[in-house]
């Protein structure tokens, strides 16, 4: 079924599937993490390594302490060389990406544990720091990277357990002697320590992307809403507005009829513009009217009536429209709520369809315990590929007029934008796709049963076979 008002397929365009809109699932992992700008990893690095030289230097030349300096300017020589090259080779870039941010957060766990491995080993009280490059990455980076960043934080801490050197003190004092297990117990306080940090950091970082998502998502239903309220507003315009020159046209149309013979040309064309004007002026007159909910009898019909209310404007129009109801056999058929926001979308899919359709169109109704669906199918070219991904946005069309459809329809590319917007607001999941085995273009549309269904309403006994 080839886009009438959204889009106008390509005649050798390829019949595709297009699988329905992912889910959303908030209980899902969530990957998305804010990028780490590379300016802001080279100042951290920057400020670790003066906080790391202006200790050690203290330590050496206030407290006198016996510092190893030849291993130790080294090892934070290389830290600045590190981030000197970073800064020569990527300051044209902003952001660093996943696998950047990183490996220079590895580099920062492996410089500062050599840093505190020729100190004295986990003696220092500054072993905890170990904590900040894991929870940084957890805040910042994927799943997968999180882990690589904490599992090398975990087995630097392992590591600091095994230093030979002893820790810088007083000089003619010893410096204290701790025992293997409170060494141990050390380990396994910064790997706890570790542990919670990244997880509370990637916990808070989840639950700050699911919130961001959230609002993004709620934006884009309000522009939607704020859309379709304006094409309201629109609406009731145009039905004002059309009025007097649709009455203009239908007196012009009785004179031309009056005035030519019977066998005119010009009569037939007169009857047919007065058949037309009355048409446009009954759907002016629909959206003007306002139905009242005390009627039950108008407010439910079964799914055989609904389908036939859906085509039947539009079985002059050519194709064979073919209606099927279908559901376990011996089941009572049910009957759903009348809906006007319903009948006017499928039949605007249903008008669609009996435009591109070659010999035959089939709305076929489904239903069983959950759910109850609705499916257009054509025999028609089926949906071009390149307007597939694009159907139920507004003005999504590739066809000017509808001069040289069947029914003279002349949209803006609005028709399954509204359609599809008012039948999620019913409570309804559309999705537009074409038929790989056969062609022609298939829209379902799939409520949950509890939603669409008139409970109360007496039912018919299904006895076809599903």
């Amino acid at each position: 079924m080839a886009q009438a008002q959204p889009s106008d397929p390509a005649p050798s365009a390829k019949p595709s599937v297009a699988a329905p809109p992912p889910a959303l699932e908030w209980d899902a992992p969530i990957e998305r993490r804010a990028r780490l700008r590379l300016q802001t990893l080279m100042l951290l690095r920057w400020i670790a390594l003066a906080g790391q030289l202006g200790i050690v230097v203290f330590s050496g030349f206030v407290l006198n302490a016996p510092i190893p300096w030849l291993l130790c300017l080294p090892v934070i020589a290389a830290g600045a060389a590190f981030n000197l090259a970073v800064f020569l080779t990527q300051r044209r870039r902003n952001l660093a990406s996943d696998r950047e941010a990183a490996a220079q957060l590895c580099f920062d766990v492996v410089q500062y544990t050599a840093l505190l491995f020729v100190l004295g080993g986990l003696n220092l009280p500054f072993t905890v720091l170990l904590i900040a490059p894991p929870a940084v990455a957890a805040a910042t980076l994927s799943t997968k990277r999180m882990l690589i960043v904490a599992a090398l934080a975990c087995l630097a801490a392992v590591s600091l357990y095994f230093s030979p050197f002893p820790l810088p003190w007083t000089p003619g004092q010893a410096p204290p002697y701790l025992p293997d297990s409170y060494q141990a117990g050390r380990v396994v306080a910064l790997v706890l320590g570790i542990a919670f940090a990244t997880g509370y950091a990637w916990h808070a970082a989840a639950e700050a992307a699911r919130m961001e998502l959230a609002l993004a998502v709620t934006e884009a239903v309000l522009a939607r809403e704020q859309r379709l309220s304006a094409l309201g507003g629109l609406a009731a315009a145009a039905a004002h507005e059309l009025g007097t020159p649709l009455a203009t046209i239908q007196v012009v149309a009785k004179e031309l009829l009056r005035s030519s013979p019977a066998d005119d040309p010009v009569a037939e064309d007169a009857r047919l513009l007065l058949q037309q004007a009355q048409r446009c002026r009954e759907i002016l007159k629909n959206l003007a009217e306002r139905t009242e909910g005390g009627d039950a009898v108008y407010a439910r019909l079964g799914l055989k009536q609904l389908l036939n209310e859906i085509v039947d404007p539009y079985k002059a129009i050519g194709p064979q429209f073919i209606t099927a109801v279908e559901g376990p056999p011996g089941d009572f058929i049910p009957d759903v709520k009348r809906l006007p926001e319903m009948v006017h979308a499928l039949a605007a899919f249903a008008e669609n369809a009996a435009d591109f359709a070659l010999d035959e169109v089939k709305v076929t109704a489904r239903f069983d315990d959950r759910e109850i669906t609705i499916e257009t199918r054509d025999d028609g070219p089926g949906f071009a590929p390149e307007i597939l991904a694009k159907l139920g946005e507004p003005y999504v069309t590739s066809r000017p007029s509808g001069e040289d459809s069947p029914s003279h329809h002349q949209g803006m590319g609005l028709g399954f934008f509204i359609a599809k917007t008012l039948l999620e607001r019913a409570g309804a999941k559309v999705r537009f796709h074409n038929d790989e085995e056969f062609g022609g273009a298939v829209v379902t549309v799939t409520w949950p049963r509890e939603i669409i269904e008139a409970t109360d309403s007496v039912h018919t006994v299904n006895e076809n076979a599903a």
